[in-house]
């Protein structure tokens, strides 16, 4: 019965690989078309006539650097794209194995990846802030300084869920002291006053300024996205694989030889639906690694699951002829 239900799973993984592959197809053939009609409108409307170009000025010559990087570029993908070893093809590999039914692949996300909602604040604030400068309806009286302290009052919360770790404890324990803090204010009739403060900071960005913050943020989170497909790790029932590279550079570590754990205790980083996979070593000597995960649930519950299997491989019986 269970083998029966293991070659179903395959089945349906293997009718998906091929969906998914004809979903690369059309995406991939789908870019080249709409690559080459965008070229033929840039050639055809921008360009110069051929007997108007200065082949050899300055700014031809930055053309050809583009060309000449786009180019190598792309045959360096062609070319090293079989070599490659990233974290997707791995995800293949192991859906197909038949001897592992449970598997875990994860890489440490960068520490910025906490300031999602800044990133998203400022974007909104750059088109808010675009709106307003052109007058467009109601978001022309909308104060720039209005939207500054909005703006600031979220990346200071991101900053301290990034900088520290906060517990429900302390969670509790701050909001109490804030109200407690609040309410002598209030008794001495200071609050308003001290609410003015806050009018100083006067924070006024324009449209490009909340942009490029927003498009820093985003690149920071591409590179770590990036990096985790070279340099993640595979757990497994029988072992842990240390991937360090994008080729075949790593380290397998045998189920007895380690012990995981699950970290949560940061309250708001939980909310936000992160938390870290930490991996100890029998070896003392070896220091233990800390991985910023996302979906933190899902992946506990996995990682659960591998730890409380042991795949046995057994030798495939050959049938033999009369």
């Amino acid at each position: 019965m269970e083998e029966q239900k293991a070659e179903d799973n395959r089945n349906v993984d293997q009718k998906n690989d091929s969906k998914s592959a004809k979903r690369k197809i059309i995406f991939w053939v789908s870019g080249l078309v709409g690559l080459i009609v965008i070229l033929f409108i840039l050639t055809y409307f921008l360009l110069p006539k051929p007997s108007e170009i200065e082949w050899l000025s300055n700014q031809m010559i930055a053309v050809y650097i583009a060309i000449g990087i786009l180019a190598t570029s792309v045959g360096a993908w062609f070319i090293l794209r079989n070599t490659l070893r990233t974290r997707l093809k791995m995800q293949k590999v192991l859906k197909l194995d038949p001897d592992v039914s449970d598997w875990l692949i994860i890489f440490n996300w960068t520490p910025k990846i906490l300031y999602a909602p800044t990133i998203v604040a400022s974007i909104l604030a750059s088109v808010i802030m675009y709106l307003n400068e052109i007058d467009f309806c109601f978001f022309g009286s909308i104060s720039g300084v209005v939207i500054g302290g909005i703006w600031l009052a979220i990346f200071f919360l991101n900053f301290l869920v990034e900088e520290y770790s906060i517990s429900i404890k302390i969670l509790i324990i701050t909001l109490v002291s804030l109200g407690c803090f609040l309410l002598w204010l209030h008794l001495l009739g200071w609050v308003v006053g001290f609410m003015r403060l806050f009018k100083h900071l006067a924070l006024s960005v324009n449209a490009t300024g909340y942009l490029l913050v927003g498009i820093i943020g985003m690149f920071t989170i591409l590179i770590s996205w990036l990096k985790g497909l070279f340099y993640y790790m595979t757990i497994t029932p029988n072992y842990m694989n240390l991937q360090e590279g994008p080729t075949e550079s790593g380290e397998q570590i045998g189920r007895e030889d380690y012990n995981s754990r699950i970290d949560t205790s940061d309250f708001l980083e939980r909310l936000m639906g992160f938390g870290r996979i930490i991996i100890t070593f029998k070896d003392r000597k070896r220091e233990p690694i800390a991985v910023l995960v996302w979906r933190i649930q899902k992946k506990a519950q996995m990682l659960e699951k591998v730890r409380a299997k042991f795949a046995i491989d057994y030798p495939q019986q050959t049938q033999t002829q009369a």
